[in-house]
């Protein structure tokens, strides 16, 4: 039986501020960073995933990543459903670990990337890339993941197998139509706040050549500035390609009504983030007022437990779940359940380096065996740092392709390693200001 020998914990930062990729009105100078974590076994292959940060305190997430070691070095590699179970349990069961939480910020962005390494590594072993390892999987098996402890007031588990047992015998259809077709995607790459209106258009041209057919700006700095933003972006793209906004948590809840009412004349399909991430019925709020306009989250949102509230209370129309953010695999399986239950489309955040290659695995997972549909359905796709990671998300005419190469696509490049890591890199140590 193979074993996990040691666990690597790495920061690793990209200095993503120099040209303001990533800029938004709550995060102006993003140096986009990785708490990168490896788990080497004595027979190989080893498992690999990240906690992503945007700079200062990714040495406070790689230490927490860190302080889990114990549960994982010296055990045997979790290989099915039922190991990688135990194993989010564990974690999450840690009562002293967890006070830290429970099961939020740092404390299970740090599970999370330990779970995620862990699926990594049996995906790896099954020689599956990780959304059909996943897929293939027995709905007993995927009810068997998830802790529905704080969620059967919301989903059952006996509801949650309804929904994947009713999903089941269109799997391989929609199997083939993905490898065939992959999957749909939006791009973010117009509209981060620091760029000039010549970048907004000339990226935004660019991406409707490209074929997406849903661009995304944020908005938030300077009201006069967004009204001016979106009409060129309006006027640019035309009437029939969708644009989505996003305040990344910039306004309380009057605010936010009285600033998208402003920008409403540009047609915006929805506003992302428009306040604060645990605000459930703030969100709920802006929803009712602002209807038809769609509000978009969780990229944020700390936990299954506060996705379960947001659904009930009609505060997301639009369900935004994070790789990275939550614990792992594991919670991300029940999330999607709830959002299925709910009958609310996900489009995942993928904003940050390595998300674009992680959450493709969750979406194409979610309509093979979970929701089944891929209708008002997209992934975030932003066009960076993807040349760092051996098996790199790649979108073509405006769709994800489905990836093949066995893992969560997580692993990170030698040279990247080296190149990046903090402080004593030479990409740090040789372009000091």
């Amino acid at each position: 039986m193979a074993t996990i020998t040691g666990m690597e914990v790495l920061d690793v930062r990209f200095p993503t501020s120099r040209v303001l990729d990533g800029s938004d009105a709550m995060n102006p100078d993003p140096d986009y960073s990785a708490a990168y974590v490896v788990l080497h076994t004595d027979g190989g292959p080893d498992g690999y995933a990240l906690a992503f940060t945007i700079g200062r305190g990714n040495d406070v997430q790689a230490a927490a990543i860190k302080a889990l070691e114990h549960h994982v070095v010296g055990k045997p590699v979790p290989e099915d459903a039922s190991t990688l179970a135990a194993l989010s349990a564990e974690l999450i069961g840690d009562s002293q670990f967890r006070w830290l939480g429970p099961e939020k910020g740092v404390a299970q962005m740090a599970i999370g990337a330990v779970v995620n390494a862990a699926w990594d590594l049996a995906a790896r072993r099954a020689d599956r890339p990780l959304w059909k390892f996943l897929a293939e999987m027995t709905p007993e098996e995927l009810v068997s993941l998830v802790d529905f402890r704080y969620l059967s007031d919301a989903i059952t588990e006996q509801e949650a197998l309804d929904i994947l047992r009713a999903a089941e015998p269109g799997r391989a259809e929609r199997t083939k139509k993905l490898e065939e077709n992959g999957y749909q995607a939006y791009s973010t790459a117009p509209g981060w706040l620091g760029y000039s209106d010549e970048k907004l258009v000339r990226l935004a041209k660019q991406a409707v050549s490209d074929g997406f057919s849903m661009i995304k700006l944020k908005v938030g700095g300077n009201l006069d500035d967004d009204i001016r933003r979106l009409k060129l972006a309006r006027e640019t793209v035309g009437p029939k390609i969708r644009i989505a906004v996003d305040a990344n948590q910039r306004w309380d809840v009057t605010p936010a009504i009285e600033w998208m009412t402003a920008l409403a004349p540009f047609d915006p399909y929805w506003i992302e983030e428009p306040t604060s991430p645990d605000d459930v019925l703030g969100h709920a709020a802006i929803a009712k007022a602002l209807d038809p306009i769609k509000v978009a989250t969780g990229e944020h949102v700390q936990n299954r437990v506060v996705f379960k509230q947001m659904l009930q209370a009609g505060s997301m129309s639009v369900l935004q779940l994070d790789a990275a953010r939550v614990g792992g695999v594991n919670e991300n399986v029940a999330i999607l359940l709830l959002a299925a239950k709910f009958g609310v489309p996900v489009c995942p955040h993928a904003g940050g380096v390595g998300l674009c290659e992680m959450v493709r695995h969750l979406s194409m997972f979610d309509f093979v065996a979970v929701s089944g549909t891929d209708v008002d359905r997209s992934i975030e796709w932003v066009d960076n740092l993807h040349e760092h990671f051996a098996d790199p998300a790649v979108v073509r005419d405006g769709r994800y392709l489905a990836p093949s190469v066995p893992g969560f696509s997580t692993r990170m490049h030698d040279a990247t390693l080296r190149r990046f890591l903090f402080p004593n890199g030479p990409e740090w140590t040789e372009n000091e200001s």
